[in-house]
């Protein structure tokens, strides 16, 4: 088959982007499309594939499947480049639509320049530090500085889900880090039988973070936007950042704008086409 294809990119997460409203592959067939397709030397090249779906319940579904073929439940960057390809293509003409995802709906506001999609305010829905929303088997209520032992070293990390689960570990220095050597060690802790995402952040101040993140499937990304939001939504928890007040998270690919209150996180960034194109598969 041929399938036509559009490159985007959100504060560096690159994915490719395939519309499913008339024709959508099965699940294993797209795994295989984005093992083939994120493959830098030998596809388009990028994080993953995000396929656009018809919804019943939505003016979009959005699956979204990581470099490695495995399945996400939710991408904040990605969800955010879905709005911009409905509303800049036609399919959704209100600068609010909502959006369906493997985590459940989320409500999106477009902003537009020339009559396309710049940027994307996203609502995620409530922070959850409960074991259970990060299939940790840990015997708590929170995981809010809880004691973990990594690759014989302690750390006190805050777990988290925002749609999607993570770890975030509070640090002096993220630059440093080998997170090629460490991520890998977290991602596949035995708390975690899922695996999960792990963020290094250092706090530069009370509206500011500096992240890394380490994702399960996909490795040391230039951003992600679930991340951002866990870091915020911990520090905020953790007495660091403040609440009803806008945290710059500071990746390598750009800055993201995540808002904490009440629980209820917002995260705000861009949406950049790329270009466009077609594959034989």
């Amino acid at each position: 088959m041929t399938y036509d294809f559009i490159k985007y990119e959100g504060c560096g997460n690159d994915y490719i982007y395939i519309d499913c409203f008339d024709y959508e592959p099965d699940d294993e067939e797209k795994g295989r499309i984005s093992l083939k397709l994120s493959d830098r030397h030998f596809g388009v090249g990028g994080d993953g594939v995000v396929f656009i779906c018809r919804s019943f319940v939505a003016d979009g579904r959005m699956r979204m499947f990581n470099a490695d073929g495995s399945e996400g439940k939710m991408a904040g960057n990605n969800i955010r480049c879905v709005a911009k390809y409905l509303y800049d293509n036609g399919l959704v003409r209100s600068e609010f639509m909502k959006l369906e995802t493997a985590s459940g709906i989320t409500a999106l506001r477009v902003f537009t320049r020339d009559g396309k999609v710049s940027s994307v305010t996203a609502e995620m829905g409530k922070a959850d530090f409960s074991p259970e929303s990060v299939g940790a088997a840990a015997d708590c209520d929170e995981m809010v500085g809880y004691p973990l032992s990594v690759a014989g070293k302690e750390y006190r990390v805050t777990c988290v889900s925002v749609g999607n689960p993570h770890c975030v570990v509070f640090c002096d220095c993220t630059e440093t880090l080998d997170l090629g050597a460490i991520g890998p060690e977290f991602e596949y802790c035995s708390l975690f039988p899922g695996r999960i995402n792990t963020g290094f952040v250092r706090v530069i101040n009370r509206k500011s973070l500096r992240v890394r993140v380490f994702e399960r499937g996909n490795g040391e990304t230039l951003a992600c936007g679930t991340g951002a939001c866990a870091a915020a939504a911990a520090a905020v928890k953790n007495g660091l950042c403040d609440a009803d007040s806008d945290i710059t998270v500071r990746l390598d690919g750009g800055n993201l704008v995540v808002n904490v209150s009440d629980g209820n996180i917002t995260l705000s960034g861009d949406a950049v086409y790329v270009y466009s194109g077609e594959f034989e598969y």
